[in-house]
């Protein structure tokens, strides 16, 4: 392809060549010829010989020269052209390389002209392809994790009573009911956090108040609430609070924050929900107190499948999709997410735009 390209490029300026030398040889035949005979009867001299002459003379040189230049502008031409294409050549074999799998490869770029930035757009993109390639990688191995430890139990459990080792009795098949119940809420949030990946691109945007839906979902988890013993705070702004949003997702988002505020708050203990017009848009805060999150892990709390070690443990029930599912959902509608967590406290916000 390489080689094809520098033909072309180079077969472009032979037109160009081809016409200069033409012009070159009819201002000879023409101008300069009447020039030339003009001065021979000036002088009084015989013009037909020596313009024959003349003539043969300018046009050997002059078809020398060309033949000179088109060699010359050829080589350069090749050369020069064979340089400018490089990283080409070079992006075509990263490409095979890439779809051989090995998603490190890259371009080398030594200039900042417009071969330069597409080298440079190309590695950008070889680095989401890896980036996407570990991400799907770090899922399988997590989702794999994550449906070992109840199928490992089931199986026990079934092989058990299959042997007549353990007792049918209400007791364990509560067990197999909620590891059987722990897979399909993992399949669930799956699926959700998939949904929540295209999210963007199937927005039904709409008016609606931020609080209405606040109190909406506050009002449908009460009861999770009040069987927890927690207190719930309300602190809503008297300000108008709409923009065009998603209805169902923005619910599901705030759904997940108060679900996720429920769960890792202790019995007793206090949740405050909080609402404000701030210069950038609409900010929704969570905050609930317990023990909070340490600083190492506050970055990754909104990556799949992450979990800290205290506060989002398997005896919770967490797969640690939710604040994930959240993350996309926001930034589909253009805002950000962010967690801080001062001593005894642990604050999950949400910022969108108007």
């Amino acid at each position: 392809m390489r080689e094809r390209l520098v033909w072309k490029l180079l077969s472009i300026n032979i037109p160009v060549i081809g016409a200069v030398i033409l012009m070159v040889w009819l201002a000879i035949d023409y101008l300069a010829a009447d020039y030339f005979m003009f001065l021979m009867e000036r002088y009084r001299i015989s013009p037909t010989e020596v313009q024959g002459m003349f003539l043969d003379a300018v046009h050997r040189y002059l078809i020398w020269a060309s033949l000179g230049a088109l060699v010359l502008a050829a080589g350069l031409g090749f050369l020069l052209t064979r340089k400018v294409l490089r990283p080409l050549s070079q992006m075509t074999e990263v490409s095979r390389q890439i779809a051989a799998g090995d998603y490190g490869a890259r371009v080398r770029v030594a200039s900042q002209d417009e071969i330069g930035r597409l080298g440079n757009a190309f590695n950008d993109m070889a680095d989401s392809l890896e980036r996407v390639e570990l991400m799907r990688k770090r899922i399988v191995a997590d989702v794999a994790h994550e449906l070992r430890t109840p199928l490992t139990n089931m199986r026990g459990y079934l092989e058990g009573l299959r042997d007549g080792v353990v007792p049918v009795d209400a007791k364990i098949l509560d067990i197999l009911q909620n590891e059987s119940m722990r897979m399909v809420k993992l399949v669930e949030d799956l699926l959700e956090l998939a949904r929540a990946d295209a999210a963007k691109a199937h927005l039904r945007r709409e008016e609606v108040s931020v609080n209405e839906l606040l109190a909406q979902v506050l009002e449908l988890t009460g009861t999770q609430f009040r069987a927890r013993n927690i207190e719930i705070e309300r602190d809503f702004s008297k300000l108008d609070l709409h923009l065009k949003a998603d209805r169902d997702k923005l619910l599901q988002a705030l759904r997940n924050l108060t679900d996720n505020a429920c769960k890792y708050t202790p019995r007793g203990g206090h949740v405050r929900v909080r609402s404000e017009r701030v210069a950038d848009g609409i900010l929704v805060t969570f905050a609930n107190t317990g023990e909070g999150i340490a600083e190492q892990d506050l970055p990754h709390i909104f990556e799949r499948f992450y979990r800290t070690e205290k506060s989002r443990s398997r005896d919770l029930g967490g797969a640690g999709i939710g604040l994930s599912i959240v993350k996309h959902l926001v930034e589909a509608h253009g805002g950000r997410v962010g967690a801080e967590s001062p001593p005894g406290e642990t604050r999950i916000w949400l910022l969108l735009p108007t």
